[in-house]
């Protein structure tokens, strides 16, 4: 499939970031990573190093092949450096005012053709796009968490975005080997607006005590075929960003259930967000998980 787009950029090297990294970059295009700071550079090539380590012992991927997929793979903090991007996608945390910070940035080194992309799960791409100097060239990306292993990507046009930049995204989605589904440019657009309130509400039953962490996910993945339970996916995606996307899918649709627990301010306080500091609603050490009850 011909996309135009040749080299990525992927701003923020988070959770998300390095998995989108992680897909471009399989998928044999150029991949350029722009973070501040140095030491998320370092710990996403690490997990990313790790990610593909495990492809080839579980069989995914030939060992002679993993050295050309990193060949594809640098990572820098110096923006100027999405300036040889044909596509940037941005992955940094849901705030309106962040994110127009750096696509004001991104606007001033990328060359006139770039798209750029937002990975935002919750927030208006048409408000996204507003501060990106290039509204017309500017369309949702949502990959699904973890985004290296999930398939699903919501595409969502802002009411600015032209209709050959849409095609021209949703073509790139394609060759990255993804799955691809149109949404409107509306709160939560499909995933978030069932998911955020349905994991608040498991982050209520916790709550109320009516039964430990483990025995919710456990009830959800066996009663419902769930591959991964509520609150271990909490952990995964952070406490912190659930607070995030949460309070931004509260603000635009004041739906209750979208309001976040107060246990979640508690845990964040305590500094109990997850798999990324070692404890949450399971503790962890290394890859292995524990607790939950």
């Amino acid at each position: 499939m011909t996309t135009g787009i040749k080299t990525v950029g992927v701003a923020g090297s988070g959770t998300m970031g390095t998995g989108i990294a992680i897909v471009a970059a399989r998928a044999g295009f150029r991949t350029l990573v722009y973070d501040s700071r140095e030491d998320a550079i370092a710990r996403a090539r690490k997990q990313t190093e790790g990610f593909f380590a495990k492809s080839v012992e579980r069989g995914k991927l030939p060992q002679a092949a993993v050295a050309g997929v990193l060949a594809n793979l640098s990572g820098s903090t110096d923006v100027g450096t999405m300036a040889a991007c044909d596509i940037v996608i941005e992955a940094v945390f849901e705030d309106l005012k962040v994110k127009h910070e750096l696509l004001s940035r991104l606007d001033k080194v990328c060359p006139p053709h770039a798209l750029f992309a937002s990975n935002t799960s919750t927030l208006s791409i048409t408000e996204i796009a507003a501060g990106s100097g290039r509204d017309d060239r500017v369309v949702g990306m949502h990959f699904c968490l973890p985004a290296q292993l999930m398939k699903l990507v919501e595409m969502s046009p802002g009411l600015k975005t032209g209709d050959a930049t849409f095609q021209a995204a949703w073509d790139f989605c394609k060759a990255l080997g993804q799955t691809p589904v149109k949404t409107r440019d509306s709160p939560g657009f499909i995933l978030n607006y069932f998911l955020i309130p349905f994991n608040n509400d498991a982050i209520r039953l916790v709550e109320a005590g009516v039964a430990a962490p483990a025995d919710i996910d456990r009830a959800l993945k066996t009663g419902l075929g769930y591959a991964m339970g509520p609150l271990e996916l909490l952990d995964l995606v952070g406490l912190d960003t659930h607070l995030l996307v949460a309070e931004a899918l509260y603000a635009a649709t004041h739906e209750p259930r979208a309001a976040v627990p107060a246990l979640v301010k508690r845990m964040i306080a305590a500094g109990h967000l997850g798999r990324k500091t070692g404890r949450g609603f399971y503790t962890y050490q290394g890859n292995a998980m524990f607790g939950g009850g």
